[in-house]
């Protein structure tokens, strides 16, 4: 309801006094990672929490602790004990009787047992992000630093959800995380139809973030048109189209998920000095970058110019540059005239208020060239004061 903004809603950020965050490792199994976490919660004087998605693996898990870790002693609890004899185990640990407990993931609400600051999860793949994200705030309660170790088969393929929900649950590790986390959530499992009542829909074809970000347009359009106002898009990307290829090619880097930040970031740069900068940190990381690279950096930056000069539509051929303005609206539209009769004929206003410049632009070099100098043109006519 708050994503379609039926609903306001707050979100409550700050921990409590003294509150550390929990350091999160997400790491293949390892015997004597294992060994080492316990023994040193152990001699802190704390207890640890091993927890094991399914029950079926716990009589396995329970002999490596008898193998590796000889020195604790540790008790079992899942769903399928008699309620007292549960009652006994979770009493006896609380009250320090055991050094470990090993469980399944009936320990992820409603446990507070502030000496327990280790936290060991026997195949995290298999969990969900929402239950690591409970499972983690079982430790860390107190004034203690808290220590989670979500481990999965050393050498198995993971899926790609498991390899994300894992990602996102190692990189998220602040305090007050949980409405981002529950955002990566939303996008990894899907949000089926906000405004209906079906379990799919079209969210995961964009993504949450797009889906939200148009749904906010749809609702303020909507909103415009009851009260009687005309709605104005505060958020308008200029499309540039130069007749060349602008992407960062799979051969370039090949990793999808890299690929789509690095786009992210391209999107949110603006100035010359930091898209150089961009370029620098590329040729470090994955070496020379290719034309279309190029060709990319050099649109991100055409669209930075179109912004600030409110031009909306960039349209390049091989004779010439088609320049249409947000809305046909130029600031200094006096200085836009006295700059195309300064033109001698190679320019001119079309009926449509979109300008055109007639060019001879075969060579892509040349091309990327003129539409900056003439959008750079425009940006420095649209600041000047009247």
């Amino acid at each position: 309801m708050a994503l379609s903004g039926v609903r306001e809603m707050s979100l409550i950020t700050t921990p409590p006094l003294d509150r550390m965050a929990v350091r999160t490792f997400v790491l293949p199994f390892d015997a004597m990672v294992m060994r080492e976490a316990i023994l040193r919660e152990q001699f802190r004087g704390g207890q640890t929490f091993y927890v094991c998605p399914r029950i079926a693996d716990l009589d396995k898990v329970a002999e490596r602790l008898r193998r590796f870790v000889p020195e604790v002693k540790f008790v079992i609890a899942h769903g399928q004990l008699s309620p007292t004899a549960l009652e006994n185990v979770m009493s006896d640990f609380y009250d320090g009787h055991f050094d470990v407990l090993l469980s399944t993931n009936i320990i992820e609400s409603g446990i507070d047992i502030p000496r327990a600051n280790t936290l060991l999860v026997h195949r995290a793949d298999l969990l969900g992000l929402a239950q690591l994200y409970q499972l983690r705030g079982r430790v860390g309660r107190s004034k203690v630093r808290g220590y989670a170790y979500l481990t999965y088969p050393a050498g198995q393929v993971l899926t790609p959800e498991a390899q994300k929900r894992l990602e996102v649950i190692g990189s998220l590790d602040t305090l007050g995380a949980g409405f981002t986390l529950a955002s990566h959530d939303m996008d990894i499992r899907g949000t089926g139809n906000l405004v209906g009542e079906e379990q799919s829909g079209h969210i995961r074809e964009v993504g949450i973030e797009l889906y939200q970000h148009m749904l906010e347009e749809a609702i303020a359009s909507l909103k415009a048109t009851k009260e009687g106002t005309a709605y104005v898009a505060s958020d308008w990307t200029p499309q540039i189209n130069v007749g060349l290829s602008v992407l960062i090619p799979e051969t370039y880097v090949a990793d999808l998920g890299l690929r789509l930040s690095l786009y992210k970031r391209l999107s949110t740069l603006t100035t010359r000095d930091e898209i150089d900068g961009f370029a620098v940190e590329l040729v470090d990381r994955f070496g020379s970058f290719p034309q279309e690279v190029h060709n990319l950096l050099e649109v991100i930056y055409l669209k930075s110019l179109s912004r600030q000069a409110n031009v909306d539509k960039v349209e390049v051929g091989p004779k010439g540059v088609l320049i249409g303005f947000h809305q046909n609206i130029f600031k200094n539209p006096h200085l836009l005239i006295e700059h195309i009769a300064q033109q001698k004929g190679t320019a001119k206003i079309r009926p449509d208020q979109k300008v055109v410049y007639v060019r001879n632009l075969d060579s892509p070099k040349v091309r990327l060239q003129v539409i900056g100098q003439i959008l750079e043109e425009l940006v420095e006519m649209s600041v000047k004061e009247n």
